[in-house]
């Protein structure tokens, strides 16, 4: 009868250890599922790395201004609200125009005739574009749209002709400061900075603007100043993150 009971906590111990393990390798099957965007390196004697990341931006001066330019008709019938939509719409692009914004630098975003959700037998038409213009003009053309009869304008995107160009500076710029660190951590631990082994990179999307003005009610006034308005600086961002190894 012992011997049965011994026999039984053989096994129990052994049924005990086989959970243990499974629960071990579960776990690292877990574990190595989570790190699937990391290389995986064994470390040991033969493979001796050093990791590090970076940050790093650039800022500049735009040379371009996007403007966004609109107008709403009020409620009308639908051949009233078509038909003065239609005179407004050659009158703003007109006045730009004539301001001498090039036609190539116009570009329509939206229209529509619109009814009205508790009026239904009224209508709005409404017209929206982006005028791209340098960026010490930008007040002057709102101003003359919203003269011209533009009335839901204002937003301003201030942003650079050549974008890959910045974000290419913000990327070498992370590169070299990854390597700099590496070099400093390395003579800091008492090694030798060796080969790379392994980067990756990461540029910062471009924080678009919120609306700067909506909805102009009113027609500016003959001898009123444009607004004053100042550029945003441009910036990109990018991140480096690599591994080196040790000597």
């Amino acid at each position: 009868m012992r011997a049965c009971q011994q026999a039984q906590g053989v096994r129990t111990m052994k049924i005990h250890r086989f959970s243990i393990a499974a629960a071990f390798c579960l776990a690292g099957t877990l574990a190595a599922a989570q790190e699937t965007s990391q290389p995986q390196l064994q470390i040991g004697p033969t493979n001796r790395t050093l990791s590090v990341s970076a940050n790093d931006t650039v800022s500049v001066d735009p040379d371009l201004a996007i403007l966004h330019i609109g107008f709403d008709t009020p409620l009308e019938d639908a051949k009233a609200a078509y038909s003065d939509g239609a005179q407004t719409s050659n009158a703003i692009i007109g006045a730009i125009k004539q301001a001498g914004v090039a036609e190539s630098a116009i570009r329509s975003e939206s229209q529509y005739l619109d009814r009205d959700s508790t009026k239904p037998h009224k209508f709005r038409l409404s017209q929206n574009w982006t005028v791209r213009v340098a960026p010490e003009r930008a007040a002057e053309i709102l101003d003359i749209a919203i003269s011209a009869g533009a009335t839901s304008s204002g937003e301003i995107e201030w942003t650079v002709k050549d974008e890959r160009a910045l974000e290419e500076k913000a990327l070498s710029q992370a590169a070299s400061r990854a390597r700099e660190n590496a070099e400093v951590l390395a003579r800091g631990m008492g090694v030798r900075l060796g080969s790379l082994i392994f980067v990756s990179n990461q540029l910062t999307s471009p924080i678009r603007p919120l609306p700067m003005l909506r909805a102009f009610a009113a027609k500016a006034a003959d001898n009123q100043p444009p607004l004053a308005v100042e550029p945003n600086k441009v910036t990109r961002g990018a991140s480096v993150y690599a591994i080196y190894s040790i000597e």
